[in-house]
């Protein structure tokens, strides 16, 4: 069968051009992500060692030809849900189900499973339920307070929605975060109990990571202003010193030519004065 003419057999000798048509190929993959910086110093090296079209070849043979749209790639994983809180969502019965605070207190917090319902009894004592960095074993879990005499305080991370039913007598629970709306996805927790001369508190706060990366963002933030800002006084000093620089060559080339004319002037004046005394004016 005949080659094409438009396709150079194996066998023929490559120019520069087209070793610098696969060089340039290589530079747009590693721009593109399809290769890394050593893959690309690997195959350039290849590239300008080879000598035919057979060498050349196999080189940019894994990667899209120009004006090709690479097919569509999808990387399933259901059911993985947006913003982690899929992943923390784990079933089971949970690694702890209650707590007891006699004249003491007690803490769940850090990495724990909070149940589908977590009972906690504080008598003249109290105790903390922090849910920031707990996983769940359901999507609602509930949280059974009975403070006599005591106190309790649920701490739960942003994006939860919380719900509070407890009965307070002599006592309260705290409603401040009830009503805001929870991440798609993320658990439900509801406070149910009672209190009886004493109280369950509700916050919502921040991990300490998430606390550090804020503050970090917050500190990168105020770098970048900072050199906006003194990027932006270098143009103006830059702006002003040429505008001032502009205005004294103006000046200059103003008073140079007026010195000029004067110059010309005299000189004209004395011109005529030899002028009438040659003429006998004089």
């Amino acid at each position: 069968m005949p080659q094409s003419p438009s396709t150079p057999t194996p066998e023929l000798r490559a120019s520069d051009a087209d070793r610098d048509r696969v060089a340039e190929a290589l530079r747009e993959a590693v721009a593109e992500g399809r290769l890394d910086m050593e893959e690309f110093e690997e195959r350039l090296e290849a590239t300008y060692r080879a000598r035919t079209y057979g060498e050349l070849e196999p080189i940019t043979r894994d990667l899209p030809s120009p004006g090709v749209t690479a097919p569509p790639i999808s990387l399933r994983k259901e059911p993985e849900e947006s913003g982690g809180w899929g992943e923390r969502i784990v079933g089971g019965g949970g690694s702890s189900s209650w707590a007891v605070a006699v004249m003491s207190g007690f803490q769940r917090k850090g990495r724990w499973t909070a149940p589908k319902r977590f009972t906690c009894f504080a008598f003249w004592g109290g105790g903390e339920i922090d849910l920031r960095e707990a996983d769940f074993a359901d999507r609602e879990v509930e949280i059974n307070c009975v403070a006599i005499m005591g106190g309790m305080n649920v701490i739960v991370p942003p994006g939860v929605e919380v719900v509070v039913r407890g009965i307070g007598i002599m006592g309260g629970f705290d409603h401040r975060q009830e009503g805001v709306p929870g991440d798609p996805g993320a658990p439900r927790v509801v406070i149910t109990g009672l209190a009886f001369w004493g109280g369950v508190g509700v916050e919502r706060k921040l991990t300490r990571a998430d606390r550090q990366r804020l503050k970090e963002e917050r500190r990168q933030d105020k770098l970048d202003r900072r050199t906006a800002r003194k990027e932006l006084h270098a143009s103006f000093r830059e702006d002003i010193e040429g505008a001032h620089r502009e205005m004294f060559e103006a000046h200059r080339d103003l008073m140079r030519d007026r010195h000029e004319e004067l110059r010309q002037r005299r000189q004209e004046r004395r011109d005529a004065r030899r002028e009438r005394r040659r003429d006998g004016e004089y």
